[in-house]
This record gives structure tokens, sequence and C-alpha cells, in this order.
């Protein structure tokens, strides 16, 4: 699925297609930011949204063998929430709360 059949699945349960878009846009855009900003993204039973420092480290070219400096960088990760672990192990069923 990509963001334009992400926003007609959304369309088809809210009815508008414009509505369904800028939802959309606004939920990613807001996680974007704030992750951007070092701050943790939490969305219950979802999953989290963080940034994680990648410190500089030795690296090989696979072409030539060569080392090379991978310089220190910042990048964001995604860790899924139990609720949608238990649903991608079910293959996608529909399944009951936890009690």
């Amino acid at each position: 699925m990509n963001k334009r059949e992400l926003v007609e699945a959304i369309a088809d349960r809210v009815g508008d297609r414009k509505t369904a878009t800028e939802a959309v846009n606004a939920v990613i855009d807001t996680i974007q930011k704030a992750v951007a900003s070092g701050d943790k993204v939490s969305i219950t039973g979802f999953g989290a949204f963080e940034m994680v420092n990648k410190p500089a480290r030795t690296a090989r070219n696979p072409s030539t063998g060569a080392e090379i400096n991978v310089a220190e960088s910042w990048g964001p990760k995604f860790r899924p929430g139990s609720d949608f672990k238990e649903l991608v192990n079910a293959g996608g069923k529909k399944i009951g709360k936890k009690k």
C-alpha cells in the first residue's frame, strides 16, 4: 500500500477524499517534525517513532575492500506495539483484545 492507496482506504471510511488526504498529510507531517526535533511519538497499540544516534564507525567498501570512515548520523526508528505485532503474527486476521 502506498500513500495514495492509504488515502483512498481512509476516504472510504470518512466519506471524503479531501478530508482523508489532509488527515494523512497532517499525521505524517506531525510525526516527522516531532521525531526530527528529538521527541518520541508513541501511539498505543500501534508503535513508537523515535530518533536514534548512529555513531561514527569504520566500514569496508564491498567492491574494493578499502576501509572508509562513516560519519556519525541520526536516523528515525519505528518499534511496533504489541497489538500491531500480534495482528501481523495472526496473518492480518481479526484477533481479540488481551484481557
